[in-house]
């Protein structure tokens, strides 16, 4: 039986039929640590002690809130802690559950988590370093629980559409040809066949302006963020961030010591006047044009002009990661603004894995002729270069046509997983999120009522097991209107409607 002690929380817990087993949870009103942080380290303890056995299933939050007389949020919230860890798991419709496996921190040190020592109080530890460690990480997935049942998880493509036995021919074709070739060090810059063939796809598809020579390959396009920020930045320099905007290019960005200027988005994208306010002396801009993550919307034509315009003027270069560029469900897809520079103020980011596996770190970036010789030296300290055989597969796949046939697949498939996230919001969600389309990628903005907390929300709802984004989580200094992400492009089109009335059930 469960009590509580001291303040107007006196008295003895009703008793109640249990789903967990039988352990005292003691909380105590008068020691001043808060009844949430108290019930997250009672339960933590009994996990880590074997006092709840792996598999047992928690009372449900309702159930736990009445026994030990707290609000519901506040056990909500705790659990959601705990999930956070991986010491709770979430069953889809049927509960919360202790982990089978204790998070590997707990069981290789013996305490639990949270309590190694702080950040600051380690030695060694540069400035530039603890700035990146500090730096907020987004939750992806949830220890325990497979990919294939999350929804809504962002940036993840359909694993069930990957043409596994297409790419495992390619693969032992590929191999049987040329395996000794596949074997040797390979150029930093990239695997030449890849890159003719990147340079070729970019111009017809979204008219590029390069020739081979100048595509470098990268293992995914946070390694090709980093080679810009070192190459083309000193510490201390200002670049503009787009904000709302994609939080891991910042971690790029502080690593080399670069000073980062929010610069706030509308529906025309990235406010340049606002950044030449702010920092008209900055050295870099890094945007996403073609669809602006998170809020997806995309760069209007003045805009980029614009911007254009600024980085001539300034002596500054543009980095833009065509975030999501093939997946557009109405009208024709927008030029890359790398194709509009006259003078080459533009390096151009695009990725394999969003397309087609999160798990091919095959990315590319597209430099001007004169930094070619720069970014490929950079390329070649920091790891050499990308596997040979990804690489080779990659260049069969893309000359062969299998990547434009798979990717018109694939633009079909999300347009239909939209359009069915869309309907089932409007019909379970009307008032409690606000899910309108998005002419491009794979994710929708779920917008909250006035004055919702959407990282709390965020928390609540992955107690139900559903994982979503807080929009606040992408923003540096802008407000504004909490709004839960929403990925769709990996969740089957028949479980949509399930997903979206677990979340119903949630914001309830």
């Amino acid at each position: 039986m469960a009590t509580v002690k001291g303040g107007a929380g006196r008295r003895r817990a009703r008793k109640r039929p249990a789903a967990m087993a039988a352990t005292s949870v003691v909380l105590d009103a008068s020691t001043g640590a808060s009844l949430q942080t108290q019930l997250v380290e009672a339960l933590r303890a009994a996990i880590v002690a074997g006092r709840l056995a792996p598999g047992t299933r928690l009372l449900s939050t309702r159930a736990m809130a009445e026994q030990l007389d707290l609000s519901r949020n506040t056990v909500l919230n705790a659990y959601a802690k705990l999930l956070e860890e991986g010491y709770l798991l979430g069953h889809l419709g049927s509960g919360t559950y202790v982990a089978r496996e204790l998070p590997e921190r707990a069981l290789s040190t013996g305490r639990p988590s949270g309590a190694r020592p702080a950040l600051g109080n380690t030695p060694g530890i540069s400035r530039r370093g603890r700035a990146v460690a500090t730096l907020p990480d987004l939750k992806l997935s949830v220890p325990g629980i497979p990919p294939s049942q999350l929804a809504f998880r962002m940036g993840t493509p359909s694993i069930d559409s990957f043409p596994s036995d297409l790419w495992g021919r390619l693969l032992n074709t590929r191999w049987r040809r040329s395996w000794g070739d596949l074997l040797q060090r390979a150029e930093p810059a990239g695997h030449p066949p890849l890159r003719r063939a990147v340079a070729d796809y970019l111009a017809t598809s979204r008219g590029v302006r390069c020739v081979p020579e100048q595509v470098i390959i990268v293992n995914g396009a946070q390694q090709a963020m980093s080679l810009a920020a070192q190459v083309l930045l000193d510490p201390g320099d200002a670049a503009w961030v787009e904000d709302p905007g994609y939080f891991a290019y910042r971690g790029a960005l502080v690593a080399a010591g670069a000073t980062l200027v929010p610069v706030p988005v509308d529906d025309e994208g990235l406010d340049v006047e606002a950044g030449k306010r702010l920092r008209p002396d900055a050295r870099m801009a890094v945007v996403t044009p073609a669809h602006q993550f998170p809020l997806g919307v995309a760069m209007s034509e003045a805009r980029r002009q614009a911007l254009l315009s600024w980085a001539s003027r300034s002596d500054a270069w543009i980095v833009e990661d065509d975030y999501d560029s093939e997946f557009r469900y109405v009208g024709r897809p927008l030029l890359a603004l790398q194709g509009m520079a006259p003078d080459a103020r533009v390096l151009y980011i695009g990725t394999f894995s969003k397309v087609v596996s999160p798990a091919l770190r095959v990315g590319y970036l597209v430099v001007p002729e004169s930094l070619v010789d720069a970014f490929a030296a950079a390329r070649r300290f920091a790891d050499g270069h990308t596997p040979v055989v990804e690489q080779a597969v990659v260049a069969d796949f893309l000359n062969e046509g299998h990547f434009s046939r798979h990717v018109r697949r694939m633009r079909v498939l999300y347009g239909r997983r939209q359009e069915a996230l869309v309907e089932a919001a409007s019909r379970e969600l009307r008032g409690r999120l606000d899910v309108p389309p998005l002419h491009t990628g794979m994710h929708l903005v779920g917008w909250l009522p006035e004055g919702q907390d959407d990282q709390a929300t965020s928390e609540r709802v992955l107690q139900a097991g559903v994982l979503t984004q807080p929009l606040s989580a992408f923003r540096v200094d802008s407000r504004g209107r909490g709004a839960l992400l929403l990925g769709y492009a990996c969740v089957p089109e028949d479980s949509i409607p399930e997903g979206v009335r677990m979340l119903a059930r949630a914001l309830r």
